[in-house]
This record gives C-alpha cells, structure tokens and sequence, in this order.
C-alpha cells in the first residue's frame, strides 16, 4: 500500500518538474544556433534545480548564461590558445574517474605560472568544457581535487580570481560540480577561505570538503568516492600522480576534433549565430552534451 503511495509520488512529482521544463522552454521563447543546441532538457532541468525549481529564476539565469557563452564563446576555445596556462599542471583532467564515473579536474593552485585572469579564466572554462565533454553516457557532473601542495601566501590564488572561478562555475555551470575536495590545506588559508566563502551560493558552498590525510572521516570520505589505487598519493591514495604536458596536449588536441564534431564547426556555417539547427541537432537525451552547464 505504501510502495503504490510513494511510486505514485515519485511518478507525480517527475511530471511536474517535466512541466517545469516545458514552462522553462516557452518562457524562453525560439531558440536557434548555438542556443538551441545548448538548451536541451537536461540542462534546463540543472537550471531549475539550481533556482529550486523557479521558472522565473531559473529563466532568468538561463538567459544571463547564454549572454555570457555568447560573449566569452567556450566552445570556440581551442587548446593551442590556453596550452601556456597549462605547462606546469596547474589544472588538467585526470585519468581516472571517481566511483561513480564523474569527470576529475585536478587543480594544484600552488602551481601557479601566469598573472593573466582573463587567460586564467579562458584555461578553466576550457577545462571545464572538456570535462563535461568526456562524461559518460547517463551522468552529468564532475569532482573536483584541489592539491595544496606548494601553496603559499606568496603565490596563492588572488581573491578576484578565486571570485570570478566561483562566478563562472555556479552561474554558467550550475549543477556541473557533484563535489570539491580541499586536500590538506595549510592553516593559513583559513584566512583565505573566510573570504572567499561569501561569494558561494549555498548549493555549492555544502558541494565543498575539506579533507586531512590524519582525520579517519576524511581518509573514509576519500575512499567512498575513489578507489585508492587510482588516487594519486597527494591525496591519499597510491597512484603517482605524473602531469606529462606534451601528453596532456596531444590529447586535447584530440578532444578539440571531438567538441569541433559536437558544436558542427566541421560543417558549413550556415547563420551569423553558429551554425543551424539541422547541422547541429541536439545530442540524445541520455548522452550528456559538452558545454550544457
């Protein structure tokens, strides 16, 4: 009795957030390009999730997103343009997964080798899109791990920089981070941290652990969402962590060609937008696009 209770439930609120996706599309009017494209219906659903189911916020927010892709262009970023930022391994993807087949972005902030935002900027908005590019069918979301290692107040990561990453990553990317992990940070960046704090939407402030390699929750934490020989031993686990950049290059030169696929940029521009509806139909359902914040 209780189970046809709950299914009916469940099936009752999955057709009302469905109708909130089809409220959320109408609201947004005709969709073409690029637009059209980048608005399937998993990623007005992440919007809505995102504004706990507001239309109007969720609308909202969609549209300021799409303004900003339309400027900053991410999915016109190629790797050659931010390689620079990326020779000491500041940032790249992992080469492996966590449990439940996300996406891993390493950042080593201690790796800092460019004073350029705007450059810095484009390099993880690059990486982010590619992160989002190498999801496998039927999940959406990527984790993050943060190494400490190397990180001084001489060489931290500027608060404006810290503000804008948070900014791209909550506003433009909501719903893409499932978890960051902060490992080992030294006591010095508490200080950092209470700033920085403030600029965090509460969904992506509880998305944020810190994590010590002699706290048993954290070491438990660690391990219910890597396995730990696939972990690099900078957090915990016994793999070597082993940032070849010539590697990573030829790599995301390979993933270019994917993501060039993917938007249609191999085929004839058709329109001052992007590239037509027909040229670049939405992916199916089930296969979670590049770029879909």
């Amino acid at each position: 009795m209780f189970r046809r209770k709950n299914h009916s439930n469940v099936e009752q609120e999955g057709e009302e957030k469905q109708h909130k996706v089809k409220e959320l599309r109408a609201s947004l009017g005709p969709l073409s390009g690029r637009n059209l494209q980048y608005c399937t219906d998993a990623c007005l659903r992440r919007y809505l999730e995102a504004r706990n189911w507001s239309v109007d916020k969720s609308r909202k927010m969609l549209e300021e997103t799409l303004k900003w892709r339309s400027s900053f262009k991410p999915e016109e970023i190629r790797w050659h343009e931010v390689a620079i930022e990326g020779e000491t391994g500041k940032v790249y993807k992992a080469n492996f997964h966590d449990r439940y087949g996300r996406t891993v972005l390493i950042l080593r902030p201690g790796k800092q080798n460019t004073s350029a935002l705007d450059n810095q900027m484009k390099h993880l908005v690059y990486l982010i899109e590619n992160a989002i590019l190498n999801l496998p069918e039927g999940q959406e979301q990527m984790a993050w791990l943060i190494d400490f290692t190397g990180w001084s107040i001489t060489n931290n990561v500027p608060i404006k920089s810290a503000r804008e990453t948070i900014n791209i990553l909550q506003n433009h990317y909501p719903e893409r981070l499932a978890v960051a992990f902060l490992y080992n940070p030294p006591r010095i960046f508490e200080a950092f941290w209470k700033i920085v704090k403030y600029f965090m939407d509460p969904k992506t402030f509880q998305k944020v652990k810190f994590v010590y390699p002699k706290n048993k929750d954290s070491v438990e934490l660690m391990k219910s969402f890597f396995d730990v020989d696939n972990l690099p031993t900078e957090f915990g686990g016994s793999a070597t962590l082993n940032y070849d950049h010539e590697e990573f290059s030829r790599q995301m030169a390979q993933d270019d060609v994917k993501a060039a696929k993917f938007w249609g940029f191999d085929k004839h521009q058709s329109d001052a937008n992007g590239y037509s509806a027909a040229e670049v139909a939405p992916e199916p359902e089930s296969i979670a696009p590049p770029a879909i914040a």
